[in-house]
């Protein structure tokens, strides 16, 4: 049962200028008549990372129609448009409170341009119960409690917050009816690419360039874009009605131009639409197979144990490649392994850039096939097995390519890019391709690759831990630290950023997965392999398997059943299925 709010407010009032230590009784759940306060996390002193509180709204009291978030797609919608809202409320109170070290600090989860799951905002999709969480550094004179400043904070600042941004009749209900409207029309189009025979559509009129190389946000007078006429779909939308863009069939699509004229931007949309994102993005209606995988080079990473046979073979020193494992991948061996995830993953779509590939896996022109024969080059480069991706395997690419006409040999679609304006050529660079020697293509068909990878127990593991059962370790990235033991594992977790996420020692190098969107995600991967080592690795079940039983623990339950602890982090968004494998098989611990 929550205690009074008039229950804190004497509390705090009597631990006035005690020791810090005694903010920890203010611990626990309390009544602010609308809505639920509850503190649960306190610092231990001013300078260590803030405290961790939520507010708890009935499904009643925040009044939102329950058709904003029964379906999913609507409720994560409603979830960002709401925490977008809270933390600008929050930034106008932070650190008007005054104190020592972080005394004062008052901060929410910051979205950028994706709309993505997230702690620090959730709707139960039965009831429509909204809680939201934040830090809060309680403030301090030196290390003494400063009462009255937390009063502020939470009877003052808190409740304005709340009041003002998180009742549905306190908002502009067409700024949330257009939220939601966004919604259904994204999800519209996602679902028509299969049955329309795409892998991506991008509308007419979109803003792809963004503002610079540290900003996501659109760039401003920059040249929208135009389908060409030939490749232009219309579709018709639930809400915005009739929009029309460029449809990029199933397929070898190959997009070629000048340098700086806007192909690896277009490569870059094409990657982030595997999310939705918010309205005045540019890239609102710009939609991807959401299992789509950027692939490329990776010198230096760890391959443990995959089948790139299908790419690589008869290695002059024996080594099998059935099984292929080394610390220290080259260009070309990263990129097959990258590729043989992509597809163990599940992944419908390859989009590979030739600016970020290794040459040598992606093609050996005709002269080179002549001059080094075939059975003295253990690699066989993309070029030759990407129609058999398609036509056996139904996995399509999109290759941005500047310096080699190979691949005009085997592409259905050809787009050209001339100032940031699409044009397709594909009938003019058939003609031209057909002046040079087609490329020799092996004779035999591979074998498909063996995904019998089955993950052990890391030796500090807990064997008897249960599908749904919370792990055993401790994780935490700054003012995230939770606890939550099984004997004696204690794993430290920390993100840096979207560049690599380490549990205690060993760090996970993320910097080439490129579509993680957003740090957040980089913590929950963290979270995401901690339990799996200590739950779901035992030797037995293929990699495949662990990430399906996780992601359907997730979807079912949440990911409170993946963290350990009394409480939830406000800072963990949720990543794709392909994020997890690329992180999992980035894990040099991975036993295997």
């Amino acid at each position: 049962m929550a205690k009074t709010a008039t229950e804190l407010q004497t509390l705090l009032r009597n631990i006035d200028h005690r020791g810090y230590p005694a903010y920890k009784d203010t611990k626990g759940a309390y009544s602010f008549g609308r809505y639920v306060l509850s503190i649960d996390h306190v610092q231990g002193d001013p300078f260590a990372s803030p405290s961790k509180l939520s507010i708890h709204i009935a499904g009643k009291e925040a009044g939102f129609p329950a058709e904003y978030y029964g379906k999913k797609e609507r409720r994560i919608a409603l979830q960002d448009y709401l925490l977008r809202l809270f933390r600008r409320e929050v930034d106008k109170y932070n650190f008007k409170a005054k104190g020592s070290g972080k005394s004062g600090l008052m901060s929410a989860s910051r979205p950028g341009q994706e709309v993505l799951e997230r702690t620090a905002c959730e709707i139960d999709a039965a009831a429509g119960d909204l809680t939201v969480r934040l830090e809060v550094g309680f403030p301090a004179n030196g290390r003494t409690i400063c009462s009255s400043e937390l009063i502020k904070i939470l009877f003052d600042f808190l409740p304005k917050c709340v009041q003002d941004v998180l009742y549905y009749k306190r908002l502009n209900s067409r700024d949330v009816e257009e939220t939601m409207f966004l919604a259904d029309d994204r999800k519209y189009i996602r679902d028509a690419l299969d049955g329309l025979g795409l892998v991506a559509f991008v509308a007419n009129g979109s803003v792809l360039p963004r503002e610079s190389g540290v900003s996501d946000k659109p760039m401003k007078d920059s040249v929208t874009f135009t389908s060409p006429k030939s490749m232009e779909i219309e579709l018709q939308l639930p809400h915005k009605g009739a929009v029309k863009g460029m449809g990029i069939r199933k397929g070898i699509t190959l997009v070629v131009g000048g340098g700086y004229h806007g192909k690896s931007t277009l490569l870059k949309a094409l990657e982030l639409g595997v999310y939705d994102h918010i309205a005045g993005d540019g890239r609102e209606y710009v939609i991807t197979v959401p299992d789509a995988v950027k692939i490329r080079a990776e010198d230096g990473r760890c391959v443990k144990k995959d089948d790139i046979s299908m790419f690589v073979n008869n290695l002059p020193n024996g080594k099998q490649t059935g099984s292929f494992y080394t610390e220290d991948a080259s260009g070309s061996t990263s990129q097959a392994a990258n590729v043989i995830e992509a597809m163990e993953s599940g992944s419908s779509l390859l989009l590979i850039d030739e600016d970020t590939c290794a040459t040598n896996f992606m093609v050996r022109d005709e002269l080179m096939q002549r001059v080094v024969h075939r059975d003295k080059e253990p690699i066989t480069p993309f070029i030759e097995r990407a129609r058999y991706l398609y036509e056996k395997r139904g996995i399509s690419c999109v290759i941005v390519a500047g310096s080699s006409g190979a691949y005009f040999h085997i592409a259905d679609q050809i787009v050209q890019m001339d100032n940031y304006v699409p044009q397709e050529i594909t009938a003019l660079a058939k003609e031209e391709a057909a002046k040079y020697p087609v490329l020799l293509l092996p004779d035999q068909e591979p074998e498909g690759p063996d995904y019998r990878r089955a993950p052990g127990m890391s030796s500090g593991g807990n064997r008897n831990g249960a599908a749904g059962q919370r792990g055993g370790y401790r994780g935490g990235r700054g003012g995230n630290d939770r606890g939550g033991d099984h004997g004696s594992d204690r794993v430290k977790i920390k993100g840096m950023g979207k560049e690599a996420v380490s549990l205690n020692k060993e760090t996970v190098d993320l910097r080439y997965v490129e579509q993680i969107a957003d740090s957040e995600q980089v913590m929950t991967l963290g979270y995401l392999l901690a339990y799996a080592e200590n739950n779901l690795f035992n030797g037995r079940d293929t990699l495949q398997k662990v990430v399906n039983n996780l992601t359907d623990i997730i979807e079912k339950k949440g990911l409170a059943s993946v963290v350990p602890g009394s409480y939830l982090p406000s800072g963990l968004a949720l990543p794709r299925r392909q994020e997890i494998f690329a992180c999992f098989n980035r894990y040099r611990n991975l036993k295997l």
